[in-house]
């Protein structure tokens, strides 16, 4: 199948009746039970500007307003994210940085309580890829081109790829994709530990929402804790971690998810615990 018929073919995939009739916003919110939908539809090919940064963000927010457990991101196009607009360089020949805070979308989604997960398929480069990498996991079809391509146009990513691709890479593979610009298929980037799953084209949408599913009937409260424990760890190290954990948890203990989990342990074994989330 050719690249661009793959495509075709998740975008096809994709849940009938997501999309209002002329609704131009760039990011469209839907709850799926207790999972938030965040659906890029910034045509032509969700290139991240200020719109579309304003939407994840205010997306991100919405979920949590709306109590949803788990956050799925994803694309109605043909691609995921063909990477930033280049109208936020206009200045940059006269010497000047972009005005825009480009970070702003990866502190919303890493800063997030709740659990993200990218949902990816077609071309995702640049800033795409760091949106995706932002999230706490990454799913991709197999026909995705994915890559950090900024040294063909002269620069290098201006929004993290390189040291999230550090932390779960190395400095061999983050200098190599920044400098090379090259796009890599899914299944290297898995291999590179770079994402965290490869699936057909046809069984994307599937394989995201049970993923997506699992972790909203999950116990809440702990996932919250293991994302602000492992961003501590990966910024500061372990041993800032160690002594972070215990503040770190303490909800925990105090939550109405280990109270069933320890009924449920005693009564069904584990492994059956309905979670409420809180």
């Amino acid at each position: 199948m050719s690249e661009t018929s793959q495509s075709d073919a998740v975008q096809a995939a994709q849940p009938a009746g997501q999309l209002s009739v002329g609704d131009t916003r760039p990011v469209i919110y839907e709850m799926d039970g207790q999972v938030a939908h965040l659906i890029m539809q910034h045509r032509p090919h969700n290139f991240l500007d200020p719109a579309l940064m304003e939407g994840l963000v205010e997306g991100v927010r919405w979920a949590q307003e709306q109590g949803a457990r788990a956050v799925v991101l994803r694309s109605s196009l043909r691609h995921f994210c063909a990477g930033a607009d280049v109208s936020l360089f206009e200045g940059t020949q006269d010497g000047a940085s972009p005005e825009q805070d480009l970070t702003e979308v990866l502190r919303a989604v890493e800063e997030s309580p709740l659990p993200i997960v990218a949902s990816v398929h077609g071309v995702c480069v640049g800033g795409g890829l760091e949106t995706a990498l932002a999230c706490d996991l990454v799913i991709a079809t197999e026909s995705s081109k994915i890559g950090s391509v900024e040294a063909t146009i002269g620069m290098n990513p201006l929004m993290g790829a390189m040291q999230r691709v550090a932390q779960r890479a190395g400095a061999a593979r983050a200098k190599e994709m920044a400098l090379l610009a090259r796009r890599y298929d899914a299944r290297t980037l898995e291999r590179w530990n770079v994402i965290n799953r490869v699936v057909p084209d046809e069984q994307l949408v599937d394989a995201t929402n049970v993923i997506a599913q699992e972790l909203a009937h999950g116990p809440t409260v702990a996932h919250a804790s293991t994302k602000r424990i492992i961003s501590v760890a990966v910024n500061e190290g372990v041993r800032a971690a160690d002594e972070a954990m215990h503040e770190l948890q303490k909800d925990i203990w105090s939550s109405n998810d280990l109270k069933e989990g320890l009924r449920s342990l005693v009564t069904n074994g584990p492994g059956a615990a309905r979670f409420g989330g809180n």
